[in-house]
């Protein structure tokens, strides 16, 4: 009789594009967004926890690069008679969740609602180096506020977001453009609303500049481009002064950086912004040249910063032209610039950059990215900037696929495992935190002594455990402490029983001494003391508040 097959055994791996998270890095990640949270709830958001499942036609056709909504996601169909059960899948975002939310429930939400959601989301997307399915994300959204106060708040709670996890200022820069000036810049190239299609290769061509360049971005606004690896992408074969119109609005703050840098200062009559001017009274077009060119003169750079703020204001002005919705673009983007400044988030921080436009299809006004501009040093050791960090803006329509009915909204996600390595990679993150105090278990049956030891310890808020390995071998419990990053054993045995004392081993000592030590000093053991029972707590917090 043939034997039975012996079942092969499952291979511990991680599934690709996944990974685990150990210790240090969950509280890490825990630490960093307990300060955001604290922040969102100080501008009077209130957390939202909703399910990591949502049905796919909830889920819709918003996903990053495709148009259909069972691709990019994790999807599967519920069981059913006639293959008719409904089709569920993970979420992608925290956004199109906070739609049906919003719709499922708004009669019992206040209006405005101001929400902020922590937790991880899934792509089935093709992973790489840093590229994972499985991410967190921290939203904040305020839905039914069509004023962009309510975008310009978002820009400001995000600075102080990112101040207050540990990116100082000059570190980090949010850049902000509005998807209204790009639809009136296509409507001016002839790229109307009637060709979706190529509106959204036109989308995602300008999304990637700050990795392609612009004559990346330029090869796809044409006919297309071909990578490093010989694979084709096609463009969106528009015209060469197709092509220019777009480029032009892309390049439209560099643009006007070297009008400025040649001493070239361009005025648009009638147009004043509150951040740019402060608020004073410019009658005539002597008064803005003279204020133009005062703000050259600040010597904190801050003044230059405004300046090109305004040029690019200009240039963006003339490439729309007469488009109605381009110009209202730039005033919103005006406005919000404006309300920024008056409460103290100036040009150092926030800034007007043409080129943001965000990949996402549902955005439809103001759009924001947050980019840290400090340097890292990358695999090959070569040194470059860290990059965006954060992104959002207004979608208008999210909500209405549920109710028919136009919703505003407006919102910032944040990249939490790309924060966290900008703050590793800068050494900004929290020092490590010490491991547990061990008991060490000198004698199996007196358990309950060492459970008590522990739980006094605890009572005191001192981390601790008891060794609940075999304790037959005293040095694998001391590895084992080791190994968890201990800062003190607890040892004590039936001769220090009689005698009502404890050794308190002070580990982070024992292994300085043992780095350099001779063997007298080592039998001396200075990193090991003696004391009463009564006194294992005081002497244990001596010894972590380093005063032993």
């Amino acid at each position: 009789m043939a034997k039975d097959k012996k079942q092969p055994r499952p291979k511990a791996v991680t599934p690709k594009g996944f990974r685990d998270y150990f210790g240090t890095e969950v509280t890490e990640r825990a630490a960093m967004l307990s300060k955001i949270a604290a922040i969102y709830h100080a501008y009077g958001f209130d957390a939202l926890e909703s399910s990591a499942v949502e049905t796919v036609e909830a889920l819709g056709k918003f996903l990053p690069d495709v148009d259909r909504p069972n691709e990019g996601v994790f999807a599967w169909q519920e069981a059913d008679e006639g293959d008719r059960g409904e089709w569920l899948a993970l979420r992608y975002d925290l956004t199109a969740p906070l739609a049906r939310v919003y719709a499922q429930h708004r009669n019992d939400l206040p209006a405005p609602y101001r929400r902020y959601a922590m937790g991880p989301v899934w792509r089935n997307e093709k992973p790489g180096p840093g590229r994972f399915r499985q991410f967190y994300q921290c939203d904040a959204d305020t839905v039914g506020a069509a004023t962009v106060a309510a975008d310009a708040e978002i820009c400001a709670m995000l600075a102080d977001a990112l101040e207050a996890v540990g990116i100082p200022r000059g570190d980090y820069v949010i850049r902000i453009n509005n998807r209204k000036v790009l639809n009136g810049v296509l409507e001016v190239a002839g790229v109307g609303e009637d060709s979706p299609e190529i509106r959204g290769v036109v989308l995602r061509a300008i999304d990637k500049i700050d990795r392609l360049g612009a004559e990346g971005v330029r090869h796809l606004l044409g006919r297309g481009r071909r990578d490093e690896s010989g694979d084709f992408t096609s463009g969106a074969d528009l015209s060469e002064e197709q092509i220019g119109i777009v480029m032009s609005f892309l390049t439209a703050r560099d643009d006007a950086k070297a009008d400025i840098e040649a001493g070239q200062i361009k005025m648009m009559p009638g147009f004043f912004t509150r951040s740019i001017f402060d608020g004073l009274e410019v009658t005539d077009a002597r008064s803005v040249s003279d204020r133009l060119h005062s703000l050259l003169d600040d010597e904190t750079g801050i003044g230059r910063q405004r300046l090109v703020n305004y040029a690019t204001f200009t240039r963006l002005k003339n490439i729309v032209g007469a488009s109605k919705q381009g110009n209202e673009g730039i005033d919103e983007v005006a406005e919000m610039a404006d309300l920024l400044a008056i409460q103290g988030y100036g040009h150092d921080r926030i800034i007007l950059d043409p080129s943001v436009v965000r990949g996402l299809g549902y955005y439809t006004g103001p759009v924001f990215e947050a980019e840290l501009t400090f340097e890292i040093t990358d695999d090959k050791g070569r040194p470059r900037q860290f990059g965006s960090v954060a992104g959002g803006g207004r979608y208008d329509d999210l909500v209405k696929r549920f109710t028919g009915q136009a919703v505003p909204a407006t919102g910032i996600s944040i990249g939490v495992d790309r924060l966290l390595a900008a703050l590793t990679a800068k050494g900004r993150t929290a020092a490590a935190a010490p491991g547990p105090v061990v008991v060490t278990v000198m004698d199996r049956d007196r358990m309950a002594d060492y459970q008590a030891m522990v739980a006094e310890l605890r009572q005191a808020g001192i981390r601790a455990e008891v060794y609940l390995g075999n304790p037959k071998n005293f040095g694998n419990q001391l590895k084992y402490a080791d190994k968890r990053g201990s800062p003190v054993a607890i040892i004590e045995g039936g001769e220090e029983k009689a005698r009502g004392v404890v050794q308190v081993k002070d580990l982070v000592l024992g292994a300085k001494i043992a780095e350099n030590a001779t063997l007298e000093e080592w039998k001396e053991r200075p990193s090991q003391v003696e004391v009463p029972r009564g006194e294992l707590v005081a002497r244990v917090r001596a010894i972590l508040d380093g005063e032993a």
